[in-house]
This record gives C-alpha cells, structure tokens and sequence, in this order.
C-alpha cells in the first residue's frame, strides 16, 4: 500500500506480514512424539508471536497445547503409520490440522461424565472455534481452528 503526503510517496505497510505463518512436522509414532509435537506447537506459538506480534495469553497456549496433544494422541492411537501436524496463524487466529493415514473418521461421543476415555474430541470441540474432519488421498485430516484472545 502506498499513501500520498502532498508530493511524497510513503510507502506503508512493509512490516506487516502477507501470508499466514505455515509450519509442518512429521511424526513416525515412536515414544515421545506427542511432547515432541507440543514442544514443535510451542515453538510456533513463539514465532507467531515474533513475527505477526501476535498477543497469546496463557489460556490461549493452554487450548492450543490441548488441541495439539488430542488430536496427534488420536493420530497416533488410530492410524497405522505416520502422521502430519500442520500448524498455520496469523494476529487473529491458529489452524491445527493433523494428517494421518487411517480413512475412518472419528466419532464425537455424546457427553457422558461416567464414560472412561473417548472423550478426546469433545474436548477439542469445546476449546476451538472450528472443528472438520475430512478424507483426503491418504487417510484423513483433522483441523481446529482456535482464535487468539
């Protein structure tokens, strides 16, 4: 964007970032990888921050590490390979999206306090602004989409 002052030209809106941050890691299953993915979450709530100086309060890194742990622990206990976490954010907003190679979509329970487990997705439905679930050629793709406060 240029503005004008008279006969200068003022060139504005350099510092502002275009595109989202897009940050991606892959994960084999071993022991370790979910606090691997939350440290990986971490570092890219940290570059966030930096580069579209995002405002994250603790409640929001506490969804967003709750988002990341759930959804990569459901990767990890029900598909039978690798699997993908894809991160992306600007000043308003973090996508979560977890790619794994099972093609059965995961069912959100009905809520039922007396029920041991299961209740994953629930809880990431509870703390985003967006859930979706969808096939893609290799397996599936789930995302949360949770806003910044």
């Amino acid at each position: 964007m240029t503005e004008y002052l008279g006969e200068a030209v003022i060139p504005t809106g350099f510092d502002i970032p275009v595109e989202p941050l897009r940050r991606a890691a892959h994960y084999t299953g071993e022991p370790g990888c979910i606090a691997e993915a939350r440290a990986f979450a971490d570092q890219f709530l940290s570059r966030l921050s930096t580069e579209w100086c995002a405002t994250i309060d603790d409640r929001t890194v506490g969804d967003l590490m709750l988002v990341v742990s759930e959804l990569v622990t459901n990767a990890d206990q029900h598909s039978s390979g690798p699997y993908i976490l894809e991160l992306e954010g600007t000043d308003a907003l973090v996508r979560v999206a977890v790619y794994d190679s099972s093609s059965a979509l995961p069912r959100r329970f009905p809520k039922n306090p007396e029920r041991i487990g299961r209740h994953g997705l629930e809880i990431v439905h509870a703390v985003a602004a967006e859930v979706t679930v969808e096939r893609v050629p290799v397996g599936k793709r789930v995302s949360a989409r949770v806003a910044l406060r």
